[in-house]
């Protein structure tokens, strides 16, 4: 199929304008993402209807916390990505074509059956996820028109390289996203993602600008991204730039894939990111990937109560009515609360 969101060149060569890395694609190349490839001066997207992984999923578990929370979310993705990040937890099917000779596998699904199998579920929304949206971003974003028709809503666990055009043109149908800001440095992201920092940063706020509800998530790998001023630095920006009731998770690391020298994250550095978080002025810290940590549950803003109760990625109790605290009666934010 055509891709979208892209240009003639001269030469038979073509400029993709999908994601911030603007492949200059000759003839017969892929772009970085390895699936979408230039033949004969047309730009094709070789994953529109190749999913590689499908699941019914708590919404809690992309993390969406503040977004429909106890619902159903009908999760897929497709092989490839625009990053090469050393701590990929998903690289035997976000890294495959590139790991592997150009290797594509996937099952035919269509946007129709995707909304379809949505609907059947019970789903309250699909997440476009597993890999990078980006990438099958042709079918996203029929998906989420359909999916729009049926009031099942969309979200997007991205990296957050998508260009404004291609923000611009997802908005319309995209009701949430959980953006990865990976580290607020650029070294880190040249080093160990092959991005820059500054074009995420831009994304977010174009996101932000254009109603798409965030929330944001950090993988705190030890020695890397955890030093103290740099967490300031990425919780104010959050506060500033997105809103101090933007949620952020911090997720605890645990070596994988390329990144294996490094241990696992202290759970107390966990504790204490999120305290940088609180003090920097954000109303909704969470920490991850450590089972049956406090900090899992949405306490008011203003008078602290436990508003919902979670145990991993369930919902013990929602006491949010007509979205404020029911002890204090202080705004909870979020869709669709209670």
């Amino acid at each position: 199929m055509e891709a979208l969101l892209y240009e003639h060149a001269g030469d038979n060569k073509v400029v993709c304008n999908l994601c911030h890395h603007r492949c200059t694609i000759k003839d017969g190349a892929r772009g970085i993402c390895n699936v979408r490839e230039n033949q004969e001066g047309t730009l094709v997207t070789l994953v529109y209807d190749r999913i590689i992984a499908r699941h019914v999923d708590p919404i809690e578990k992309k993390p969406l916390f503040h977004f429909y929370p106890g619902s159903l979310v009908y999760s897929i993705g497709t092989v490839g990505c625009n990053f090469r990040c050393k701590f990929c937890q998903n690289a035997d099917i976000a890294h495959m074509a590139t790991d592997y000779q150009g290797r594509i596998m996937g099952k035919a699904l269509s946007p129709q059956q995707i909304v379809e199998e949505a609907e059947l579920t019970g789903s309250r929304s699909i997440a476009y996820t597993y890999t990078e949206p980006t990438v099958f971003f042709e079918l996203a974003l029929e998906a989420a028109r359909q999916a729009r028709e049926k009031n099942i809503a969309s979200v997007f666990v991205t990296n957050g390289y998508m260009t404004p055009e291609a923000v611009d043109m997802i908005s319309p149908y995209l009701d949430a996203a959980n953006v990865d800001l990976k580290a607020f440095t650029e070294a880190f992201y040249k080093k160990y993602c092959s991005a820059r920092l500054q074009h995420v940063l831009t994304t977010l706020k174009k996101l932000r600008e254009n109603g798409v509800f965030l929330e944001i998530t950090t993988l705190l790998i030890p020695g890397l991204n955890d030093a103290d001023a740099e967490l300031k630095d990425l919780a104010g920006f959050i506060a500033d730039e997105l809103g101090t009731q933007t949620p952020w998770h911090i997720s605890r690391f645990h070596p994988t894939y390329r990144l294996t020298d490094r241990p696992s994250t202290p759970v107390e550095t966990l504790r204490k990111a999120r305290q940088i978080g609180m003090d920097a002025g954000l109303k909704y810290v969470y920490t991850g990937n450590v089972p049956g940590e406090a900090f899992e549950n949405t306490f008011c803003p203003q008078c602290n109560a436990v508003a919902i109760s979670r145990r991993g990625f369930s919902v013990v109790e929602n006491r949010v009515e007509n979205n404020q605290c029911p002890d204090c009666g202080a705004r909870i934010h979020g869709v669709g609360l209670s």
